[in-house]
């Protein structure tokens, strides 16, 4: 009975031992092939986002082809390194399609926002700093993530948006400002051409109002009890309703101080009496 077992013992131990004498440099020899991989993706994915950096393509591309790039080095390293131990990979490679194609079908919404993001990226509607309206929702993009994006408001909120929502909808890009369109009512007795340059005087003054592109002043309408100037202006979003509201003030102290009235609505009701008799 103990022979039997050491018999046993001893030919697994032969077994190990034939099996660190064949294969010992090929197990050492994919190790090194796998560290002269690592190495090698960092630094090729390094130099592709420098070089990208320096062509000032948008941060969101650059990091994404950095990754894309680190991938693929370290995937063609692993083939190499599996071949080392004499393991084709064709099995491999059509199991991973399999498993692909049946994730793909149990996870369909999640998949679809990667898919999603990756063509927001590479289609670059929009890159992080823009201002852009898309679902309802505004705000300034703080990234781009494969399966969703961040949006920021003028409150500090974070916005999160699944891609595959933005992806065939109408996006408003006013990139790194947003429009302010309102109206004003002067008095027909007024003029239009002193209440336009005010107007113009007071948003050249402001720091917060984008001279380019320009501003927009002019007669919109003319209504029943005034004359309406309209004006235009594009002012930072994450300051946009301080500065609306600081033009709005500033002009109408500005068409005050030059006796420029702004009518109101007016009702003029009489009453007839009959004589008595």
């Amino acid at each position: 009975m103990i022979d039997d077992e050491l018999e046993q013992l001893e030919q697994v131990y032969q077994l190990v031992v034939n099996y660190l004498v064949e294969y010992s440099f090929q197990v050492v020899g994919a190790f090194i092939i796998l560290g002269i991989g690592l190495l090698a993706a960092k630094l090729l994915s390094s130099a592709v986002v420098r070089l990208l950096q320096r062509r000032h393509v948008d941060v969101t591309l650059t990091g994404f082809m950095g990754s894309v790039t680190k991938i693929l080095v370290l995937t063609c390293f692993v083939i190499i390194s599996l071949g080392k131990f004499g393991i084709t990979v064709a099995p491999f490679v059509a199991a991973l399609g399999a498993a692909t194609f049946g994730a793909g079908l149990a996870l369909q919404g999640p998949v679809s926002n990667y898919g999603a993001g990756l063509a927001i990226i590479l289609s670059r509607t929009f890159t992080i700093g823009d201002t852009v309206t898309v679902n309802g929702c505004s705000g300034i993009v703080k990234d781009i993530r494969l399966a969703h994006t961040l949006l920021e408001t003028e409150d500090a909120e974070i916005i999160t948006i699944p891609n595959k929502q933005i992806i065939g909808e109408v996006i408003h890009n006013s990139f790194s400002s947003k429009v302010v369109e309102s109206t004003i009512g002067i008095d027909y007795a007024a003029s239009p051409e002193l209440a336009i340059q005010t107007i113009k005087n007071v948003l050249e003054e402001n720091a917060s109002v984008s001279k380019e592109p320009s501003f927009q002043v002019g007669i919109d309408s003319f209504g029943d009890f005034s004359i309406a100037i309209g004006l235009r202006y594009w002012v930072p979003m994450g300051a946009y309703f301080e500065s609306k509201y600081q033009v709005n003030l500033a002009v109408f102290d500005a068409l005050k101080s030059k006796g420029i009235k702004i009518p109101f609505p007016r009702q003029d009701i009489y009453l007839h009496q009959k004589e008595n008799g």
